[in-house]
């Protein structure tokens, strides 16, 4: 019989200097270096840094879903 899972969420904010999807690219590569079973990313907050009216940064704020496997 298949032992049923469970799945712990985290949130992390990955920044980019061209866009938001490279700063959620980048939340999930630095983020899946350490994670093990990384299933899901959702974004769930877009922003960005304005210096002297002008966008400086993009950041995008990732909710990351993976396997909890506590150990015994």
């Amino acid at each position: 019989m298949a032992k049923d899972s469970v799945y712990r969420i985290t949130e992390i904010v990955g920044t980019s200097k061209k866009s938001w999807e490279d700063a959620a690219a980048n939340a999930v590569n630095t983020a899946s270096e350490t994670i093990r079973d990384l299933r899901v990313a959702e974004i769930v907050k877009l922003d960005m840094v304005v210096k002297d009216g002008k966008v400086t940064a993009y950041r995008a704020r990732v909710a990351l879903s993976f396997k909890y496997n506590p150990k015994k």
